[in-house]
């Protein structure tokens, strides 16, 4: 999810989790908690199918889905140079089923033209790039018919309502070395991700908001899902 070039903001991430659970995860939540609500399903069925992983940091979920829901592969594409290695110690013996791709996500989706039956984000790229340069370059990925589906912040961490218009938050984080740094991180409303899908082409656009749990970083998740359209001629 690092741009090329830039310090990777997500070199301590989950490094924790990778040096105490290796094992191949065994479902596959949406959740902020990851504990609760839909499932793969909203995927539609994967078989044969050509599947996106987009900002797939360690690439648990892409890794449950190469094993349980049978694609013709599916690519994981993460921009940080750490969660790529860490993806690869993790899982890199299912390739070809599963590719891990290491690259820009909107750069690898621009240059993917009708390439994807199925797109997906679990608070990952999504999240944390420009959804004007994002999403138009999704549905030129997708082919005809295709779905995206992504899970988001319904809320800022902490209880802050989510912004009514276009505009990121600046969030903490660390750079390698452990220096203070700041990301940004689009936190946006229902009606917001409606307007910009729609804008970038998207069509039967639907949302719904999961309940997060107890805790203090406890939110509720904002799940969304479009379609590019079936006329070729409409993106």
């Amino acid at each position: 999810m690092t741009r090329t070039g830039t310090a990777d903001l997500w070199h301590h991430y989950g490094r924790t989790r990778h040096a105490t659970d290796r094992a191949m995860p065994s479902d596959f939540h949406w959740s902020w908690g990851q504990n609760s609500g839909p499932r793969a399903e909203l995927l539609g069925d994967l078989t044969d199918r050509r599947v996106g992983d987009l900002g797939t940091g360690a690439a648990r979920h892409a890794a449950h889905l190469a094993v349980h829901h049978h694609p013709a592969s599916i690519v994981a594409i993460d921009a940080s140079p750490a969660q790529h290695a860490i993806a690869s110690d993790l899982y890199g013996h299912l390739a070809p089923r599963l590719h891990l791709a290491l690259c820009d996500v909107p750069a690898h989706l621009r240059a993917s033209s009708d390439t994807y039956d199925v797109l997906y984000s679990v608070f990952g790229a999504v999240d944390f790039t420009e959804p004007r340069e994002l999403l138009p370059a999704a549905v030129r990925a997708l082919r005809p018919g295709g779905r995206l589906v992504f899970s988001t912040l319904a809320h800022h961490l902490g209880g802050t309502p989510a912004h009514p218009d276009v505009q990121h938050t600046e969030i903490g984080a660390k750079t390698p070395d452990g220096a203070a740094a700041l990301m940004r991180r689009w936190v946006l409303q229902e009606h917001v991700w409606t307007k910009l899908l729609d804008e970038a082409g998207f069509t039967r656009i639907t949302t719904e908001v999961l309940p997060g749990g107890p805790g203090p970083r406890a939110a509720d998740t904002l799940l969304v899902t479009a379609f590019r359209t079936d006329d070729e001629r409409a993106v």
